[in-house]
């Protein structure tokens, strides 16, 4: 008997061993991202914290949201998340908002508990006449009630133009933001452009029946490069192509949005 006892301690021991060890081994799905804000969800009991990888700035954002058990402070995995951007302003006294693109997060079912989505911020907002919050409904799963958490955000300027505000022959207002996945280098890199219509102040669309074409040059040095794919449409308003930059510098590309004839043209700064 005392041998059973001391096997079955000995294997208590060892199990919980390696679950220790599993733990460990973990990755924290945050691991290389910082926390932007936090706010409750009234009446559902869910705290929401904003997630990113960078600081927050004008264009597009890929961000990510954890939601927590306010109570048992373990995440939510399941639930309906609608995200509306809001931009508050005040001028001459008169106060007025707006909103912004945003890709909302394609499933209730968070991914390693986490809820990505993507904001392209028009402008930058961090003082009291101008700021930007995210209105974040969440309706858990199981749960037939609701809730609203705000989160206060501060959003600066992206060190080169990252969205342009256009508006068409048709006269179309257009939101269109530059992305690289990647930060530029030498050599064949991925880009998204990023393109929404714009319904009101507070609805944008995306658009999916643009044909894109990119041009990147090097004005001070006259000459561009071969071997770019122009962006086609993907998901969600994002068109994805590749742009080729021979060699370090300032580059700008050019890119021309064409639709039932009528052609509109901007282009984007970056240096590298």
């Amino acid at each position: 008997m005392k041998k059973l006892f001391a096997f079955v301690f000995l294997l208590a021991i060892l199990i919980a061993c390696k679950k220790d060890a599993e733990n460990k081994n973990m990755t924290d799905p945050k691991d290389g991202l910082k926390k932007i804000s936090e706010a409750y969800a009234s009446g559902i009991s869910t705290k929401v914290e904003l997630w990113s990888k960078n600081d927050l700035v004008t264009g597009y954002n890929r961000l990510f949201l954890l939601l927590q058990d306010s109570v048992s402070n373990q995440p939510v995995d399941k639930a309906v998340v609608k995200i509306l951007p809001v931009m508050d302003m005040e001028m001459n006294g008169m106060k007025m908002s707006h909103s912004a693109p945003c890709v909302q997060p394609e499933s209730d079912n968070a991914e390693n508990t986490l809820f990505p989505f993507a904001t392209v911020f028009t402008m930058p907002g961090n003082t009291q006449q101008s700021k930007w919050s995210l209105e974040v409904a969440v309706k858990r799963g199981g749960q037939s009630k609701a809730g609203t958490a705000t989160l206060g955000l501060h959003v600066g300027s992206s060190s080169s133009e990252r969205v342009k505000m256009l508006t068409t022959a048709e006269s179309d207002k257009l939101v269109v933001a530059c992305f690289f996945p990647v930060t530029p280098k030498i050599g064949i890199n991925e880009v998204e452009m990023i393109v929404y219509r714009q319904q009101d102040k507070m609805n944008f669309l995306p658009t999916e029946d643009y044909l894109l074409s990119v041009t990147p040059e090097m004005p001070a040095m006259g000459h561009g490069s071969p071997n770019n794919v122009n962006p086609v449409y993907a998901k969600n308003g994002v068109y994805k192509g590749k742009v080729n930059f021979t060699m370090t510098g300032d580059w700008r590309i050019n890119l021309e949005l064409a639709r039932d004839r009528q052609k509109i043209n901007t282009f984007f700064d970056l240096s590298f």
